[in-house]
Parts: C-alpha cells; sequence; structure tokens
C-alpha cells in the first residue's frame, strides 16, 4: 500500500477516495461530504478546504463545480438546515446524531431547498446511499425518515422550488 486511506467493508484494498466514478455527481457528493467532515474539525475556510479535498481528485475536474457548490452552500446555511433536522429528529438529541449522518441530511436538506434542478427523489436517495457507505447499517433508514418528513413540509408550505426534466409530480426522477 502507498499509504493511501482504505475503507470497505468487504475489501480491505479499496480506496475511500475513489468508491464512484470520476464524472458522477455520487463523486462530487462523496467529495462534499469529506470537505464538510473537514470544516467540522478543522477550522480552516471552505475555500482551503475545498482545494484539499480536490487535491485527492486529480481526476474528478468534471465535477469539481458541483461539489463546490455543494459545499459551499451547506456549509453556509449550516444553522437553517440543522433547524430541519432538529424538528423532524423527534426523541433524538441534535447532539447525539451521528456526525455523517448530521452532514448527509444537512447536504440533502441543501438540496431541496438550493438546487433547483436537482428532483427531490434523486437527493434523498443519494442521501440514504451515502449514509449507508459512510455511517451505520440502520442511517439509511433514519435518513430516509428524516427527509420524507422535511420534503412533506416544505411541500405544504410552498417553500419545494424546482424546475427542469423529470421534476414534476408522478414522473419516474433518475438517479444522478
Amino acid at each position: 500500500m502507498d499509504g493511501t486511506i482504505t475503507f470497505d467493508k468487504n475489501n480491505d484494498e479499496a480506496d475511500v477516495y475513489h468508491l464512484s466514478p470520476p464524472g458522477s455527481r455520487r463523486l462530487a457528493r462523496e467529495m462534499a461530504l469529506q470537505g464538510l467532515y473537514a470544516l467540522e474539525f478543522n477550522g480552516d475556510s471552505v475555500e482551503k478546504t475545498v482545494n484539499d479535498v480536490f487535491s485527492l481528485y486529480p481526476e474528478s475536474i468534471v465535477v469539481e463545480p458541483f461539489a463546490a457548490e455543494m459545499m459551499q452552500k451547506t456549509y453556509t446555511h449550516r444553522r437553517e438546515l440543522d433547524q430541519y433536522i432538529r424538528q423532524h429528529a423527534t426523541n433524538w438529541d441534535f447532539e447525539r446524531i451521528a456526525v455523517i449522518d448530521r452532514l448527509v441530511l444537512r447536504m440533502a436538506i441543501c438540496e431541496l431547498l438550493h438546487f433547483w434542478d436537482i428532483p427531490p427523489k434523486v437527493s434523498i436517495d443519494e442521501a440514504i446511499e451515502l449514509s449507508k457507505m459512510y455511517s451505520t447499517d440502520q442511517s439509511g433508514r433514519f435518513v430516509n425518515g428524516i427527509l420524507d418528513a422535511v420534503l412533506l413540509d416544505l411541500k405544504k408550505a410552498g417553500q419545494l422550488i424546482k424546475s427542469g426534466r423529470g421534476l414534476l409530480e408522478g414522473n419516474n426522477d433518475r438517479a444522478e
């Protein structure tokens, strides 16, 4: 091994920094999650953290704008996003929610509120997959429950503003 951090439940040789294809939005979300995790603890600026994360992914230039925007918006709006989590994580002490689960929830709620071109179903499905990949086996259900409740409230309040292909109710949204 060359000193690269590895992680995989089934394969000790898998590279945690390259779990998804280079041009996928899933990879961009993974990059954003890693950057947001670093921001929780390092005290660096968003810009420095973005650059540090991008240095781990030399082949990812296609998804860098999306990853950077996801990190920036999620970090900037984190207090607002946390309010949605607190409101819907009934019977949970916010501080006891796993850091990864909190970050995944922030990112997905940020997508629901601030990324008008991403279908809600895609945001929720991607969040569930990220939580399963990077957190516990039960995280997917927890994340799904919170996000379903947030989505319902956003729809009721008329705060869900989406436009573009595949965003009308009843359409089959495809994963990005």
